[in-house]
C-alpha cells in the first residue's frame, strides 16, 4: 500500500517537468495559434507544397547519388579483388 502512495507521488512529481516541457513547445505554440486563425490559410499551404517539392528533389538527388556511390564501392570492390588474385603467389601442388 505504501509503495502505491509512493509511486503516485513519484509520477505526479515527473508529470510536471513533463506537463511544463509539453505546454512550452513550439508545435503547441503552433497548433493553438492555427485554431485561432481558423486553420491553415492559402499562403501556408503554398509555402508547405513549395517546401514539399524542394524536398523531393532533394530525396530523389539523394538516391541517384546513393546509387552512384553503390556503384563506385561495387567497381572498387572487384578492382581489389582482382588485384589481389593477380598478387597472390601460387603454390605447387602437393603430391
Amino acid at each position: 500500500m505504501v509503495w502505491a502512495i509512493g509511486f503516485v507521488i513519484l509520477l505526479v512529481f515527473l508529470m510536471i517537468p513533463i506537463l511544463a516541457i509539453v505546454l512550452d513547445s513550439p508545435v503547441l505554440h503552433r497548433l493553438v495559434e492555427s485554431r485561432k486563425t481558423g486553420g491553415l490559410t492559402a499562403g501556408d499551404v503554398e509555402e508547405m507544397k513549395k517546401r514539399l517539392a524542394i524536398l523531393e528533389d532533394e530525396v530523389d538527388d539523394l538516391g541517384r547519388a546513393m546509387q552512384l556511390l553503390k556503384d563506385d564501392t561495387q567497381f572498387i570492390q572487384r578492382l581489389l579483388e582482382s588485384a589481389e588474385e593477380k598478387s597472390a603467389p601460387k603454390l605447387p601442388p602437393t603430391s
